[in-house]
């Protein structure tokens, strides 16, 4: 009866309280919470205390105007102070529109880019890409060195660093936050970490069991930031929706499959960001989310449809940024299941799908066919592989000799949300759809909401599977994460599921050399291999696009991550 009371009274109140009382004549703390927004939870706070004597000590005090009786008064000046609030504050919001919802905030159960895309606002990792390379600067490290033999590194930390809940950020934090590391980042710790330990408050160091060479690229990726112990152990199972970090930005709020809201962090230590608070906003439909730039609801969006390029280039109030990115989108067959473990029925779809044409139309510029489970962009890339031709009577071919002669019926799952490497899931998926109906193969097009998506993928729910990966400047982002044995187990990266002892152990020697021009070798044997067993269909590498307004600055477009959005700026409209 009483929740029922205090919903009625905040509703009257949203409702009246425009004519009650001009909040710019009462001064009062109308964010009981402190989460940085004044909102209906502030309101129940009061309202669950009307009729009670304050007591001086309480935190938050639901008594705002200090008149020593907790009334109908109270939620007055808290509800106007709710749209005053939200009205300053509108003036240096940056909202980004984007083409899914994340998943977690968690970076330890963390494995899509639209959950890096926001952790790599709240959250700061030791170590970081600087601008848009794929150099390594300081973070919360603000040195560090190795031994001799690479396997002992030392990291001195910051000592100025709170977490946003104000407990401190220290060597124990590091040690507790490298000590629970997600399925990305599983193997690395496995195979390589021998003993993470706090040598005193502002140092860790890092013992690994060999050496491991792309060990700083790894420690720069969002999965391994550092988290607030004590708000993991308060929030348990629920600190994904309640992230806390030592980022630039605070956690405010989260509406689930439309909005996530954060707020500046006032005491960063690179400085307090430009902007007051960073939305990200979830519009799966390209073309939705296009027109909600052009109403100047958003002040940049993602994942434009290529045939609304010409039309940004020609707006004066729009810009369109293009960058080569480190990327690519593919179709893995799951070759724990027949018929995809036959090597022909995989080689038949290969020589099956047109790429060329498939991406002349669809990205009109902006990707090209991809060959390799690397970007041409990246070191090791042997260009000298020759792709599987466009050949569908080969493909009928292939299948007949696999036992297929008149093809066959299964699935391919199509992405549920615009990303990078393939902007329209649903409209490559009709192509690819075409193209396989052509020599015999009767794919019947699914998908899911992107959260279930990639929890079916993961276990191998799938028959065929379009995904992607965006990852750093070593190859071993690529190749180890989503090919090698050990990222095969559920729930997997290698979606694919694909097995090779032989490319297990090419991979993992290349993990291991400190040696350049050996590393070089050993990637061009594992695209050898790939291209031999061909457990996907490569199919692009694209440009990364985003389009913002002509009042958004200091966006400059890194290779790597999404850190590029916390040096965003606003100009006075």
């Amino acid at each position: 009866m009483k929740k029922l009371s205090i919903i009625a009274i905040i509703f009257l109140l949203l409702t009246i309280i425009p004519t009650l009382i001009n909040a710019d004549n009462h001064t009062v703390n109308a964010d009981l919470n402190n989460d940085g927004v004044v909102n209906v939870k502030d309101l129940v706070i009061v309202a669950m205390h009307i009729g009670e004597t304050p007591d001086a000590t309480q935190t938050p005090n639901p008594d705002v105007n200090n008149d020593g009786v907790i009334n109908i008064l109270d939620l007055v000046l808290v509800a106007t102070k709710l749209t005053a609030l939200d009205q300053t504050l509108t003036a240096n919001t940056f909202v980004f529109g984007r083409g899914g919802d994340s998943v977690t905030l968690d970076p330890s159960r963390m494995l899509d880019g639209e959950s890096a895309k926001v952790c790599d606002m709240i959250y700061d990792t030791l170590v970081q890409y600087r601008g848009a390379t794929t150099d390594i600067e300081p973070a919360l490290a603000e040195t560090w060195h190795s031994s001799a033999d690479g396997l002992t590194w030392t990291f001195i930390l910051r000592n100025d660093v709170q977490f946003h809940d104000e407990t401190p950020f220290n060597a124990d934090a590091v040690v507790f936050s490298l000590s629970r590391p997600n399925a990305l980042a599983r193997s690395f710790y496995e195979e390589f970490i021998s003993q993470i330990t706090a040598i005193d408050v502002y140092t860790v160091q890092i013992e690994l069991r060999t050496p491991y060479a792309p060990f700083l690229s790894t420690m720069a990726s969002s999965e391994n930031a550092i988290v607030s112990p004590a708000a993991v152990a308060y929030f348990g199972d629920n600190f994904g929706d309640n992230p806390v970090g030592t980022g630039p930005f605070k956690f405010v709020q989260w509406d689930r499959s439309d909005q996530i809201v954060l707020k500046a962090n006032d005491t960063h230590w690179s400085g307090r960001p430009a902007i007051d608070r960073l939305v990200f906003r979830s519009i799966p439909d390209n073309s939705e989310r296009f027109m909600e730039l052009q109403n100047g609801n958003l002040h940049a969006m993602e994942f434009p449809n290529p045939d609304v390029l010409d039309l940004i280039r020609t707006d004066a109030s729009l810009e369109l940024l293009m960058q080569p990115s480190l990327n690519v989108g593919y179709l893995a067959m799951n070759t724990e299941k027949p018929p995809f473990d036959n090597l022909k029925v995989r080689l038949a779809i290969n020589h099956a799908i047109n790429k060329a044409e498939i991406i002349e139309r669809l990205y009109q510029g902006t990707g090209i066919p991809a060959k390799s489970p690397i970007p041409p962009t990246l070191w090791s890339y042997d260009d000298s592989i020759e792709d599987y031709e466009y050949n569908p009577e080969l493909a009928k071919q292939l299948l007949a000799e696999a036992g297929f002669p008149n093809g066959f019926e299964t699935t391919l799952w199509a992405l549920p949300v615009p990303r990078p490497y393939i902007p329209n899931g649903q409209a490559f998926a009709e192509e690819l759809q075409s193209d396989l109906l052509n020599v015999g193969i009767n794919a019947n097009i699914v998908s899911y909401d992107w959260r279930t998506y990639l929890e079916k993928t993961e276990v191998g729910e799938h028959d065929m599977a379009m995904l992607g990966w965006i990852a750093g400047g070593d190859p071993d982002s690529f190749f180890y994460y989503l090919l090698s044995k050990t990222t095969a187990e559920k729930p997997a990266l290698n979606i694919a599921f694909y097995k090779s002892d032989e490319m297990h152990d090419v991979l993992v020697r290349a993990r291991m050399s400190t040696n350049r021009d050996e590393r070089i070798e050993l990637y061009q044997q594992a695209q050898a291999i790939f291209h031999r067993d061909v457990p996907w269909v490569p199919l692009v590498h694209s440009q990364r696009l985003l389009v913002i307004d002509k009042y958004v600055h200091n966006i400059n477009l890194a290779p790597v991550g999404w850190k590029y959005l916390r040096r965003v700026s606003l100009e006075s409209q």
